[in-house]
């Protein structure tokens, strides 16, 4: 007979996830699940909260202050260790749990793994309507939880002990499968939380979970050689599937083999010097003016681990008419998009043996030397914003602001951001220095750019999970996030859960004055100013008279804080970045700076992007043009 152990649910659930391991891509073997963010509630403090404090020593529990804010940081967490690492969140019943459904969203747009454990209603039903429940007249199994189906990968909801052994095989397969990858959600009912066991022994033994690396189909791998050897003018994208895959430098290779310009997407982001003669920038509507100019000449583009969302693609209107796409991808599903010639497999090992089937095949130095060209003359243009003197009152830009925070970085820094304009600075504006390519456990790649579901205030608290993973993996970097004003009110509170639990990183809060990049795309379009800037929202308070204290309420959250708003002398916003990091460091807390930016001295890629225009406005006649353009590649 087999052996067994009596746990409770919770129990077992705990020891099953301190039993599974993970391996880093250099081959280090690591606690899979690296911890627990949790807000306890009636709802799992008693089954799930019991069972974490027994296994505290082994698996860290860290209490959050908003359950969308800790449940972001976990997402963050899991995109530092380029997928390899897991954490979880746990919440009680009702109002917590839903608040973790914005990011389980975020991790499902961005194929990031996460487990969620919200707490749920009584099975027994006895007590009901309990606190926090909601009833569905006709339905008295569905609950708040129901509503983590459309953003979870994986949704179980736990009614007996004995279905984990069911379930966790598969919470483990979609968090670690590289086509599956995103957010797991276990609903764990409170009754059966705490309810015992006989569970076998063998379901707690230890287990390795590396990354499968599928070969393509030989048959569709000899097709997109046939297009790609036909091209004149290849362009190769990079996305997040080549950070996560860890192949980086079989990416670089292939393009120093057969002569292609580089391009990246948001996901793929700083997995490319920008030194390096070949790279071509950063491509899209938030990127270079480079990078789309080779996309818009391209006759075969190979997109590689891209989803190809309206980001990438400028709405589909960014590549030249008559351009083949071939793609590579690790899921079927982003790999059949647009009908391309598709492979089928894990971007290590199909680089190269596309490589291999292309054989001496290169284009000619003409086009190979067009990367270089067109990225110089971006990177004039960006030297030029960084240089200032583009607004009127000399208010400091958004360009000069990433200028400081990139020229302090260092090969094991890490940068973040999200929503708003700051994306398009990041992804069109920095500039990549030396990537560590198979030198450490991870990708190489140092920012986190979450343009996937483009999560306001993911960039406040994502930092935190970040720095909790990179203080493991590059314990001589530090996480730099830069985001706006819009930002730092949603979600701020997350920076006292980093000052608590002593994880440094420095936060540049950039104060524009409201949602500022919403007001340019408002007022691009011919629309008025609207409830975006704090001018021209309701109340009186738009006269300026009521205004957040930015540097006052980051240091009663416990940050180190410096404050230059109002300053317009980029040196003094220099000197406090680099004091801010020292003071992160020293004090092993979050440091704020806080400066003031011109609304509206943005980047600009040049880009089209669809958004619906009413025919009144005078921005229709470029949304007409842009409607033609796209209908080629519907």
């Amino acid at each position: 007979m087999s052996a067994t152990t009596r746990l409770t649910t919770a129990q077992a659930l705990v020891r099953w996830m301190l039993a599974q391991r993970s391996e880093l891509l250099d081959g280090t073997e690591v606690p899979l699940f690296a911890g627990v963010f949790g807000i306890f509630g009636h709802g799992n403090v008693l089954g799930l909260g019991t069972a974490l404090h027994d296994a505290r020593h082994r698996l860290p529990t860290w209490r959050g202050q908003t359950e969308q804010g800790m449940a972001l940081a976990a997402v963050a967490y899991a995109r530092a260790t380029d997928r390899r690492q897991v954490m979880a969140a746990t919440s009680s019943v009702g109002p917590g749990a839903l608040n973790m459904v914005t990011a389980a969203g975020v991790a499902h747009a961005n194929r990031l793994p996460v487990l969620l454990l919200p707490g749920d209603t009584f099975t027994g039903r006895a007590p009901d309507p309990v606190l926090q429940q909601v009833e569905h007249y006709g339905d008295p199994t569905i609950s708040v939880n129901d509503a983590f189906r459309p953003v979870s990968r994986y949704f179980d909801r736990i009614t007996r002990p004995e279905q984990l052994l069911a379930t966790l095989p598969q919470v483990a397969r979609v968090l670690t499968d590289p086509a599956d990858a995103g957010p797991v959600t276990v609903a764990l009912p409170q009754d059966v939380q705490a309810e015992a066991f006989d569970f076998p022994t063998a379901m707690f033994e230890t287990r390795v979970h590396r990354v499968p690396r599928a070969r393509p189909d030989l048959a569709d791998l000899a097709a997109a050689a046939e297009v790609v050897r036909r091209a004149e003018r290849p362009l190769l994208v990079l996305g997040g599937g080549v950070r996560y895959s860890g192949a980086g430098a079989q990416a670089v290779a292939f393009a120093e083999r057969h002569d292609v310009p580089v391009v990246e997407t948001v996901a793929g982001r700083t997995l490319v010097p920008h030194d390096h003669p070949l790279y071509g920038g950063a491509l899209g509507i938030v990127g270079s003016a480079s990078a789309n100019a080779l996309a818009a000449e391209a006759d075969v583009v190979v997109a590689v681990g891209t989803r190809l969302q309206d980001f990438t693609t400028s709405s589909w209107t960014g590549f030249a008419d008559g351009a083949r796409l071939v793609t590579v991808n690790a899921a079927r599903f982003d790999a059949v998009k647009h009908n391309a010639p598709s492979v089928v497999g894990d971007a290590r090992e199909t680089l190269p043996e596309l490589s291999t089937a292309l054989g001496d095949w290169s284009t000619g130095p003409s086009w190979a030397g067009r990367a270089a060209s067109e990225k110089q003359r971006w990177d004039a243009h960006v030297d030029d914003l960084r240089a200032g003197g583009h607004t009127p009152d000399g208010t400091l830009t958004y360009a000069q602001v990433t200028g400081i925070v990139n020229d302090a970085s260092t090969p094991d820094d890490y940068v973040v951001t999200a929503s708003g304009g700051m994306p398009g600075e990041l992804h069109g504006g920095w500039r990549t220095g030396e990537v560590k390519h198979g030198a450490g456990p991870t990708s190489g790649a140092t920012m986190d750019l979450e343009y996937g579901f483009s999560c306001m205030g993911y960039e406040v608290v994502a930092p935190w999970g970040a720095a909790m993973a990179r203080q493991q993996t590059h314990p001589e970097g530090l996480v730099t996030s830069i985001f706006g004003d819009g930002s730092y009110l949603m979600l701020n509170s997350e920076i006292y859960s980093a000052a608590f639990a002593g994880h440094p990183y420095v936060a540049v809060v950039c104060d524009n004055g409201g949602f500022a990049v919403i007001h340019r795309l408002q007022t691009n379009q011919g629309a008025e100013g609207f409830n975006n800037l704090l001018s021209d929202a309701r109340g009186p308070g738009a006269d300026g008279s009521v205004r957040v204290d930015f540097a006052a309420h980051a240091a009663s959250l416990g940050a180190h804080v410096e404050d230059v708003r109002g300053s317009t002398d980029v040196e003094e916003l220099r000197a406090a970045y680099l004091r801010a990091r020292e003071a992160a460091r020293a004090t092993r807390r979050p440091a704020v700076v806080a400066c003031t930016v011109h609304e509206s001295a943005w980047t600009e890629a040049g880009a089209w992007w669809e958004t619906g225009v009413p025919e009144s406005l005078s921005g229709r006649a470029s949304y007409d043009e842009g409607k033609h353009r796209q209908v080629r590649w519907l």
